[in-house]
């Protein structure tokens, strides 16, 4: 680890600061790097809505979960999907292909029309989960798939966007963090600037930050000078990857292909245009439209607290099931599923 930041940070001295980091490749990073072990005392930097899996509730789950049960349906996901529990402990993707269904992890929307293309017996439906960092790829595969003239191709649109999340969280009443570390995947489709607002409106130190732990170390400490100084400012700390305007082409095809739309949110419950469903032109590629599911609302009781991990309330390990009944290899909480979720994180690197 270079010296020269961690200097500098140690120069600052000891502050009493809550950071939010809002990607779950941050999130890993931090944990793998033993980041927080390096910050100056008083200062916590938590993890933010910033995973996907992890922010999907467990109703739409069940959805999901019901649809993979449909006949002639083939269902494509990515990996960390498939073992994401629903609203029953234990009921997940997984155990349904155990049943019979099937479900097939893919690394790309592509994948799942090459499918379509070789099983044209089959219903292909393909999980669109992200942020806008796989949105645009979302769209394209539904471009392509129209291009095409594929029949037997939809999309479940479970993709979101991270400004209406983050207005959400800022509106909590018990929500304190200082400033965030906006997460650069995001940033490189919708610019720098599209973090604009949390200092212009909400007076919140903003740093775009890189994903290498020397990066995220100074996105951290730009941050920290921006509280110490008392001047809250949107920075950049990845240009070699991010632009302040984003990448147009990427936005463009997006616009083409999705709209804005309510859309439930694990730990926030509902916020206005913080979802992303396909434009009634695409009717006929929405596996929404195509396949209606009806399930129950009621999701059982569990002590599982990712809702709050995801909100910043808690750290992973002050939930009473961390590290004990929620494990990598049983999970109770998408939080433990994901690759990018938070208790996955602290688990896997024994944060403590």
């Amino acid at each position: 680890m270079p010296s020269e930041v961690l200097e500098k940070l140690r120069a600052l001295g000891p502050m009493h600061v809550k950071l939010m980091e809002v990607c779950g490749t941050h999130t890993m990073e931090i944990a793998k790097a033993g980041i927080r072990s390096l910050l100056p005392e008083g200062v916590e930097l938590l993890s933010g809505p910033g995973c996907p899996v992890c922010v999907t509730p467990a109703e739409v789950i069940d959805t999901v979960l019901a649809l993979a049960m449909e006949k002639d349906m083939l269902l494509t996901s990515y990996g960390d999907m498939i073992r994401v529990p629903g609203s029953r402990p234990g009921d997940s993707l997984q155990r349904r292909r155990a049943l019979g269904a099937d479900v097939r992890v893919v690394y790309s929307p592509i994948d799942a029309i090459e499918l379509a293309e070789r099983y044209p017996e089959k219903q292909v439906v393909f999980l669109g989960v992200g942020f806008e960092t796989t949105a645009p790829g979302t769209a394209a595969a539904v471009l392509t798939a129209r291009e095409r003239g594929l029949k037997n191709f939809t999309v479940w649109s479970m993709l979101k966007t991270v400004e209406p999340a983050l207005r959400a969280l800022l509106k909590l009443p018990d929500f304190q963090i200082d400033g965030f570390l906006c997460p650069g995947h995001v940033a490189t489709v919708i610019g720098a600037e599209g973090f604009r607002f949390l200092p212009g409106e909400f007076g919140l130190p903003a740093v775009v930050g890189g994903f290498e732990a020397e990066e995220i170390l100074t996105a951290v400490y730009w941050l920290l000078r921006q509280l110490r100084d008392g001047e809250p400012r949107l920075q950049n700390a990845y240009p070699r990857a991010v632009a302040p305007r984003g990448n147009p082409l990427a936005q463009q095809v997006m616009a083409q292909c999705f709209t804005p739309r309510y859309d439930r949110w694990r730990g926030l419950g509902e916020i206005e245009n913080s979802g992303l469903g396909l434009r009634s032109e695409f009717a006929d590629f929405d596996a929404e439209r195509r396949f209606p599911i009806t399930v129950g609302s009621e999701t059982a009781p569990t002590a599982c607290r990712c809702g709050e991990v995801i909100c910043g309330r808690i750290r992973p390990q002050e939930c009473p099931l961390f590290g004990v009944r929620c494990t990598p290899e049983d999970p109770v909480g998408p939080c433990m599923v994901s690759s990018e979720g938070a208790c996955a994180a602290a688990e896997k690197y024994q944060e403590i």
